[in-house]
């Protein structure tokens, strides 16, 4: 939906240290937002991860300077504040951030003075279940995936939707995209290709030991339950990353529920075909 940033707004801006250094980007930034009558701030210390007590109450707009890691690991961060992400790529080209850095300033009179639109993007959620508990949880923007960990060794497991037995692999491993992901790990195992504001879960098998190699493509209202079949040569060396970041060890007899989570992430765009043109430069 397209929506309006007044000129009193105010914004902060998170930076990919190892791209702005001394956050020499980050300070032109906030100059040139100041001067247009807006507020402005930024993560000063590159030692700290920034987090909702970083964020300024009234922060409008959170500025994004690296590259997709760097949008996925503020989005992961901060979605529960709900404000929405402006995506600056200053590294290579990206599928997430809107602009690179030489559109940036005419990218910001847009931002402050004129009409943006905002993407909406579904995140999902993990829970891992053992013995009746839940002992882990977590979110992903882009995917969760089901990997093994030490000796290269197939692992097995059986897939269920909404209650009902689906499938079973042995596989090296699982992937469970959002439409966001579906350009990441997602495409380079094989699976399709999903327009990001779609309300869709992507269940794509790594190398499968089976004829049947294709993803499966489910509702966003569906719930996912991975079953982790016990290992074939007795070491539990499984582990479920989230956005390639968070993880956490499984054995077997865990189960891994994946549904949709009630909160979403917000990415400002500065025209409403960004994301194909993107996509067109990045496929060729």
């Amino acid at each position: 939906r397209m929506i309006s940033c007044g000129l009193k707004g105010v914004d902060f801006i998170v930076a990919n240290t190892e791209k702005d250094i001394d956050y020499n980007f980050s300070k032109s930034i906030c100059e040139y937002i100041e001067k247009k009558g807006a507020v402005c701030s930024y993560l000063k210390n590159e030692n700290e991860y920034v987090s909702e007590k970083n964020i300024p109450k009234d922060c409008e707009c959170i500025i994004v300077l690296g590259g997709d890691g760097t949008l996925i690991q503020t989005a992961r961060r901060l979605y529960s504040l709900n404000i929405p992400i402006f995506g600056v790529n200053i590294g290579t080209l990206g599928y997430l951030t809107d602009v690179d850095g030489k559109q940036i300033y005419s990218a910001l009179d847009m931002l402050l003075c004129d009409k943006i639109y905002t993407s909406t993007r579904m995140l999902i959620e993990g829970k891992v279940i053992r013995d009746g508990e839940v002992v882990f949880s977590d979110i992903a923007l882009n995917d969760i995936v089901l990997n093994r960990v030490g000796p290269l060794r197939v692992i097995g497991f059986d897939i269920s939707v909404n209650g009902e037995f689906l499938i079973n692999y042995n596989a090296d491993g699982l992937i469970v995209a959002t439409p966001t992901g579906s350009t990441a790990y997602n495409l380079s195992a094989g699976g399709p290709i999903i327009k990001p504001e779609k309300d869709i879960i992507l269940v794509t098998p790594v190398c499968p030991h089976t004829l049947y190699k294709s993803s499966l493509i489910f509702d966003g209202s569906d719930e996912i339950e991975i079953y982790i079949a016990p290992s074939k040569s007795g070491f539990e060396e499984r582990a479920v990353t989230f956005d390639g970041e968070k993880s956490f060890n499984l054995i077997s007899g865990d189960k891994l529920v994946i549904t949709k989570s009630e909160n979403i992430v917000r990415l400002i765009q500065t025209g409403k075909h960004n994301y194909l043109q993107i996509l067109r430069n990045k496929m060729s």
